[in-house]
């Protein structure tokens, strides 16, 4: 079976393009990647498509209440954002000299990955 591969890694900072936290124009909603579900072809996003839980308080370890954290969001509804160019844009891959596969903004032709 082939592995999923996702063109966003964990640390690099996306904008929501879809869903209930989508950006509008003056109001660009920005977070960083804190994990990656490459299997269900997920991302979860710091501040972002935040869920809320009912918790039941255990004996010693937690307090019961209502928890609220990042749910995931599908990968086609981000957008990476480059670090060069600090605009929204596609990511293509290059083979550099070495052999190494890294990213690439498509809209400043700038590499990615350092």
């Amino acid at each position: 079976m082939a592995k999923n591969k996702l063109k966003i890694k964990r640390g690099d900072e996306v904008m929501i393009i879809a869903g209930k936290d989508r950006s509008f124009r003056n109001n660009i909603k920005r977070g960083r990647v804190i994990g990656v579900l490459p299997a269900e072809q997920r991302v979860l996003v710091d501040g972002l498509n935040i869920i809320k839980r009912a918790v039941r308080q255990t004996q010693k370890v937690r307090q019961g209440g209502i928890i609220q954290s990042p749910g995931p969001i599908h990968v086609s509804n981000v957008m990476l954002i480059c670090p060069a160019c600090d605009k929204p844009t596609r990511v293509g891959y290059r083979l550099r000299e070495d052999g190494h596969k890294v990213r690439y903004c498509k809209r400043c032709n700038r590499q990615i990955d350092e």
